[in-house]
């Protein structure tokens, strides 16, 4: 389960479906703010933000159910997925239910009290937070149904069914848009698609794994150890996905509706970053949760092997960002979103590479069953978040949002890399970087977003990767890293002077 290319494969499966989806939703954003307006765009965007926060309502239990397939995979003990698989999904089909109660019951509030969604558009804002509400159900089972996928090490089958359904997340509301602008219309096609999508997740699961074909078998004594491993998980799932979604819920509560687009707009673009190590720590997670009882030093040796993939593939997209933040969104969203969410992007994508490899140290402490590690910083981190948006969001406006999410990722990096070195006990990599490469790139990242002038701009982004590329080479890969890659791309063209021989 710990192979390096079986963990390299699922990686890059895991990333394919999570690539393919995000590209479309690059292409689809420009369309959608257009057709919408940015007002309907902006309650939009907090519909989103509100599934995505009570579709966390699972008590940990979608992690859970992940690391306990994995471990009775790891120890020969098939014979209790059974009680396991079926006693975590049904318990997330209800929570899921008593979380869509509680949606659709504040909804009347969030409307009219809350956000400051135009009176035009509140009925539209109402009929969508009530159909996202009823979707809840499936939304958190199809997680628990993606966990046990996961747990397999599956990750061809994740990925065939994350694919279209992500791609039709965003091209289903595009081909509303001709007939209609209502937002509640636009909800229900997705909406719909979140239905199909847990149909497939059922059916194909059921017919894959034998465990869940034999009859749906629910035990009270499963509960209480599916409890106490997501219990801190718990409070990072409900903690976490509010303090992502806070930022965007205080804009709407303290400035006009229309900033949220601006801020969210370039919040989405730069977020989709995370879907590298997203990826990665899909499949990482139940290898770090198998190999730390049994091979300290392979644990750390996986821990190291994710920090450096993540810092190598992250730094130069984050680079390209913060230096041609301005432009980037002019030529993606227009002049007036690229004046407002500039400044924006530039901070959020500098912040993005921080939270990047604290992501890595969350989910190692997480999957080396110190989930109590991170629900306690997270507690503690809330309430000075969202001091410091109120403070910040007051007297800077959205930069100032941007930047009071960056200190927030600083902070929750170092401490997650602080307590992943303590769990290592000495056992070196990655995380022990002296301080003087991450100074380098942050010395980086400010000149870039300095520097005046596109041609300037351009020009050191160009210089820059150039010195980076071998930098990286030989600093962030391993020298036997360098001899596989080397053989795979000598296998690969020589793959395609074949190819290219038999069709001459």
């Amino acid at each position: 389960m710990t192979d390096s290319r079986m963990l390299a494969r699922n990686t890059a499966l895991n990333l394919a479906g999570q690539a393919v989806p995000i590209a479309v939703a690059l292409v689809s954003i420009p369309w959608l703010i257009r057709g919408l307006g940015a007002d309907r765009f902006g309650v939009l965007t907090l519909a989103w933000a509100a599934i995505g926060y009570f579709g966390l309502v699972d008590l940990g239990l979608g992690r859970a159910l992940t690391h306990a397939v994995a471990i009775r995979l790891g120890s020969n003990r098939e014979d209790e997925l059974e009680s396991v698989g079926w006693t975590a999904l049904v318990l997330m089909f209800v929570l899921g239910a008593a979380g869509g109660l509680m949606l659709a019951m504040a909804t009347p509030w969030l409307v009219t009290s809350l956000l400051r969604i135009p009176p035009e558009l509140r009925n539209e804002g109402a009929s969508s937070f009530y159909l996202l509400a009823a979707s809840l159900p499936l939304v958190v089972s199809t997680a628990g149904l993606r966990g046990i996928i996961e747990a397999h090490q599956h990750f061809g089958l994740g990925t065939a069914l994350r694919v279209p359904l992500g791609i039709f997340s965003y091209l289903g509301p595009l081909a509303v848009l001709p007939f209609t602008h209502r937002l509640d219309v636009v909800v229900a096609v997705l909406v719909f698609g979140r239905t199909v999508g847990w149909m497939a997740h059922l059916a194909l699961c059921v017919k894959r794994y034998p465990f869940l074909k034999r009859r749906i078998s629910v035990r009270l004594s499963v509960i209480g150890p599916l409890f106490r491993v997501g219990g801190w998980m718990t409070v990072s799932n409900v903690v976490s996905p509010l303090m992502t979604y806070l930022d965007r819920f205080l804009i709407g509560a303290l400035l006009p509706v229309a900033a949220v687009a601006y801020y969210v707009t370039p919040y989405e673009a730069v977020m989709k970053l995370l879907i590298f190590p997203s990826a990665l720590m899909g499949v990482f997670f139940p290898a770090f949760a198998e190999s730390f009882a049994r091979d300290r030093v392979r644990s750390a040796q996986l821990l190291d092997k994710s920090v450096r993939a993540v810092v190598l593939v992250i730094f130069p997209a984050c680079l390209v960002l913060v230096t041609l933040a301005g432009e980037i969104l002019r030529l993606w969203v227009g002049a007036e979103f690229a004046r407002a969410g500039a400044p924006v992007l530039q901070w959020l994508a500098a912040g993005v590479l921080i939270n990047s490899v604290g992501f890595v140290a969350f989910s190692f402490l997480q999957g080396v069953g110190r989930a109590d590690v991170t629900g306690k910083t997270n507690l503690v981190e809330l309430p000075f978040y969202a001091m410091s948006i109120w403070i910040f969001a007051k007297t800077l406006g959205l930069p100032g949002v941007a930047i009071a999410w960056t200190l927030r990722v600083f902070v929750d990096a170092i401490v997650l890399v602080a307590m992943a070195r303590g769990r290592l006990r000495g056992e070196r990599g990655m995380l022990h970087t002296p301080v003087l490469l991450w100074a380098a790139m942050a010395v980086s990242l400010a000149v870039g977003a300095l520097l005046p002038g596109v041609g300037a701009r351009v020009a050191y982004v160009i210089v820059a990767l150039a010195v980076y590329a071998p930098f990286a080479w030989f600093a962030l890969v391993t020298a036997g890293e360098r001899r596989a890659l080397l053989l795979l791309l000598r296998r690969s063209v020589a793959s395609i002077r074949d190819s290219q021989r038999q069709a001459a």
